[in-house]
């Protein structure tokens, strides 16, 4: 960690990676034990803990700590660090640590926001990002003294999901992690929409936007721009992720078309209400004496997905619609979700079995991916995470390479 006001916060993110059963070497710079001192991250990490070169010389440790790491992560990383790393700098233990890892390296920036957006952060930004270092964009919000903005460091959950899914994909790569989303923009929509009926009721759905917010948080790990529309969801920001929050139907087709506009992929994870009502009272609705019940009549929301595919903003857009289906007497979940498919135009359709409830709220999941070209990809029951992944992988056999 280098030093800015948020390394407070990377007490929290060191705990979860300890916890959770890694090995972890704390390196600060000088800087940053002005703000949490060394007794703390080595009471914490249970090792020493140094920003000198000179310190344990035999064990060479500006050369060991970065050969031997599987995951590097700078949080907070300030712009002096950015600067320092960017121009190949060696003046302490971290910077030594950077220039030695051969491993995956993630940069978690924190700073005022005219320091994030001065030409030469941004410069040095382009330039690690270049070598195929991770920065993630800071989130947006309180800043030191009364100052908002953004330049907040990504909640620490966040950047510890971030960190175990390189790390797990990583293995799954045989040691690799490949930026391959890396120049790309994509826009997510997740969560459920609400149409209301008075100023306290709505009609709504279940979704509980982790799927999507799995597929904001890959995406970004893989290096693209993402853009999360996300509809009534109470989740924490994923790290790196632009989140535009939204309600109702009619906001989440304004933002995801807006978004979409130089998007290489969209991928409609939310669920947006078919229906609205046709009146909204200004008042809340109250209950009648004599035990009837009110008249509500309902109107055909637009349907986001078709729209989108069927008026595509540019030729090269890849488009992924989910569907929540159960079988009936007219047919299979693969029977519904493949008329689906065809009539909504998408070039892939990611088919759920909710008979059940399932899938709705649940850290796991399984699914079919269908590809308007016949194909199916199952996937069998894991993560949404590992889910999301696939959808990737397929998105990127259909953009045209660069």
């Amino acid at each position: 960690m280098s030093g800015g006001i948020a390394a407070y916060k990377a007490c929290e993110l060191l705990r979860r990676f300890t916890e959770s059963g890694h090995d972890v070497t704390v390196v600060p710079t000088a800087a940053a034990l002005e703000f949490v001192g060394a007794p703390t991250w080595a009471a914490l990490s249970g090792k020493p803990v140094s920003t000198e070169v000179w310190a344990s010389v035999h064990e060479v440790p500006h050369v060991r700590i970065g050969q031997e790491a599987a995951l590097v992560v700078v949080a907070p990383a300030t712009a002096d660090l950015l600067a320092k790393a960017a121009h190949g700098l060696a003046d302490d233990l971290l910077t030594n640590t950077l220039l030695t890892a051969r491993c995956p390296v993630v940069f978690a920036p924190a700073m005022h926001t005219e320091m994030w957006e001065h030409p030469a952060t941004r410069a040095n930004v382009a330039t690690l990002r270049s070598r195929g270092a991770i920065v993630i964009e800071p989130a947006e919000g309180r800043l030191t003294g009364a100052d908002t903005g953004k330049g907040r460091l990504p909640e620490p959950g966040e950047i510890f999901a971030l960190a175990t899914d390189l790390l797990a994909r990583g293995e799954e790569l045989g040691g690799a992690t490949v930026q391959d989303l890396a120049g790309r923009h994509v826009v997510v929509s997740a969560g459920g929409t609400r149409e209301y009926l008075d100023p306290v009721r709505f009609i709504g759905n279940r979704s509980s936007g982790l799927q999507g917010y799995a597929l904001a948080r890959t995406a970004a790990a893989r290096g693209a721009e993402v853009t999360l529309v996300a509809a009534n969801v109470t989740l924490p920001d994923p790290a790196g992720v632009k989140v535009v929050k939204v309600e109702t139907t009619a906001q989440l087709q304004e933002h995801v078309l807006e978004a979409s506009t130089a998007a290489d992929a969209v991928v409609m994870a939310a669920a947006p209400a078919d229906f609205r009502p046709v009146d909204v009272s200004i008042h809340k609705i109250k209950k009648s004496d004599d035990g009837g019940s009110p008249e509500i009549r309902l109107t055909q929301n637009p349907d986001i997905l078709a729209g989108l595919a069927a008026d595509r903003p540019n030729d090269h857009i890849v488009v992924v619609g989910f569907a929540a289906e159960t079988g009936d007497a007219t047919g299979s979940v693969l029977d519904h979700a493949r008329a689906k498919l065809l009539r909504k135009g998408c070039d892939l359709l990611v088919v759920n079995d909710v008979g059940g409830g399932a899938v709705f709220g649940s850290e796991d999941n399984e699914a079919v991916v269908l590809a308007k070209d016949g194909s199916a990809t199952s996937v069998p029951l894991g993560s949404k995470a590992a889910l999301a992944h696939v959808i990737w992988d397929r998105v990127l056999g259909l953009l045209p390479q660069s």
